[in-house]
């Protein structure tokens, strides 16, 4: 694992290369923060350490760009600097920087904090694990294709518009949006436990079957909450759970299972509620054909405040153009149709069963 030390000053970027060196790491260096961010882009360097005051892209402008882009894996960032008052502390960290180090700093903290990172690097079998849980689940549904991806990809880039438009304080942070990415794709794990008679039905649903449908949503919940007794300290398996048990509840009360209403419903249920249904009206499936953008759009529209929360609504439509990119590069083998016939009940299957 590559470590890329970012500073405009040649004598900084001596020093720490050649701490780090002498410990055995493998180091690059870039000497402003847009070439170190098309270095990690490449996806060689997974931990950043950068100097914070830099011409042009600044530690903690790069930090920043680093928390918006997916990379494939986290990015593990330390940020150096002169300033060692609580302000930069926070904007730091604020920022969504992992390390804060002093300058003058000494060679065995630098390397102490690396090896941190390194550890929490290695931490990301577990994401593999979450993902793999999730695969279990969609494979139920040979249709589903790269549903999992599009879906927690859509559910970061609203995560962090709410997050950028300053929406929520006090519920979102770069923590949130990380782990909203990470579990996601748990949101059916449930479907495990569904007779492939209901799950696979190449049709409507009558109503005894939606029923055991709709056990989908509490079975993951149960799932999770036996994972959640075992370690009920991993803030993962809080959203996860929340999110399983949450993301068919309905923002006017008139989902499922709980039936909760407005901000009852926990924040990642109502977020990955709007990206679960995008994808499953822009999605083939055994039931319905696919739909272009622009009915899919409106369709949410028309359920703001009903099924969807207001302010979700406006980031998808503030997002928008983005939406359609991660549509078109992780799309499956199902062109869009243009037909609406069957808009009203597709919105009512993919609101609760897809």
């Amino acid at each position: 694992m590559r470590t890329l030390i970012v500073d405009d000053d040649e004598l900084t970027l001596e020093m720490v290369g050649h701490a780090l060196t002498q410990e055995g790491f493998e180091v690059e260096t870039a000497r402003n923060g847009q070439e170190a961010l098309e270095k990690i882009r490449e996806g060689s360097c997974r931990l950043v350490i950068s100097d914070w005051e830099m011409p042009g892209m600044t530690g903690e402008e790069l930090c920043r760009a680093v928390r918006k882009e997916d990379f494939g894996g986290y990015v593990y960032f330390i940020l150096l600097t002169y300033h060692d008052s609580r302000d930069y502390l926070v904007r730091g960290l604020s920022a969504g920087a992992d390390e804060f180090l002093t300058k003058p700093f000494e060679p065995a903290e630098l390397t102490v904090r690396v090896r941190t990172g390194e550890r929490i690097l290695a931490l990301e079998t577990r994401d593999v694990a979450i993902f793999a849980m999730a695969k279990l689940a969609e494979s139920r549904d040979p249709e589903t294709g790269t549903h999992l991806e599009r879906m927690r990809s859509y559910s970061r880039l609203l995560t962090q518009r709410l997050l950028d438009t300053g929406q929520m304080p006090g519920e979102l942070n770069p923590e949130f949006v990380r782990l909203i990415y990470q579990t996601s794709p748990l949101h059916d794990i449930g479907k495990v436990g569904i007779p492939d008679v209901v799950l696979l039905k190449p049709g409507r649903l009558n109503d005894a079957e939606f029923e055991i449908m709709k056990m989908h949503s509490l079975l993951g919940a149960e799932t999770l909450n036996a994972a959640l007794a075992k370690y009920p300290g991993a803030k993962y398996l809080l959203m996860a759970r929340d999110i399983a048990i949450s993301h068919h509840e309905r923002f006017d009360g008139t989902g499922y299972p709980n039936h909760q209403k407005g901000e009852a419903i926990p924040l990642c249920g109502r977020i990955v509620a709007l990206a679960d249904v995008y994808d499953a009206l822009t999605s083939k499936r055994i039931y319905k054909k696919a739909f272009n953008h622009e009915i899919a759009r409106s369709m949410i529209l028309k359920e703001s405040g009903s099924h969807f929360d207001p302010r979700v609504v406006q980031a998808f439509t503030d997002m928008e153009e983005q939406f359609v990119t991660i549509q078109e590069q992780l799309a499956d083998d199902n062109p869009a149709s243009g037909d609406t016939g069957e808009t009203k009940s597709c919105l009512q299957e993919c609101g609760s069963a897809k």
